[in-house]
């Protein structure tokens, strides 16, 4: 029988749960490590994702504009309403995104409107690839060499 194909017979506890094959433990590992990387500091990124998206209705916009504005766009444009002389601030929508196009804007409200929601997909970027690393890196930590990711 080829080591490759074969099955591992080795089994693994975590916690409560006893007899894990490598890939039940790995399951139990990246569940304990999403808990721990979506703490309630996270509250952050899903409020800047949410506040940032164009579910308010607005008047009628040119072609090929998103359609719509978000509670961060209408705030930030009421409170940081100053032009700059140049358009140099470097902004992405829902539809920018999607075309892989950034927009350049000089209003600093449409600025920080645009780049709230941004900020929300960083952080939530970062805490899946934290989950990866740490998943990963736990669970090696746990099991036997031939059972290894990676």
């Amino acid at each position: 029988m080829s080591t490759d194909n074969a099955v591992s017979a080795n089994v693994y506890q975590f916690g409560v749960h006893q007899n894990l094959s490598p890939s039940e433990l790995f399951f139990y590992v990246a569940v304990e490590e999403t808990c721990k990387q979506l703490g309630v500091d996270d509250v952050e990124a899903v409020v800047a994702i949410l506040c940032g998206q164009n579910w308010i209705s607005t008047r009628a916009k040119p072609n090929g504009a998103t359609k719509g504005t978000s509670v961060a766009s209408l705030v930030s444009r009421k409170l940081l309403n100053y032009d700059l002389k140049r358009k140099i601030l470097p902004t992405l929508t829902n539809a920018s995104v999607k075309k892989l196009k950034v927009m350049m804007v000089r209003n600093v409200g449409t600025f920080v409107g645009r780049t709230v929601p941004v900020v929300g997909w960083v952080i939530v970027s970062h805490d899946v690839a934290m989950i990866g690393i740490n998943t990963v890196r736990h669970y090696n930590r746990l099991v036997k060499r031939e059972d290894r990711v990676f």
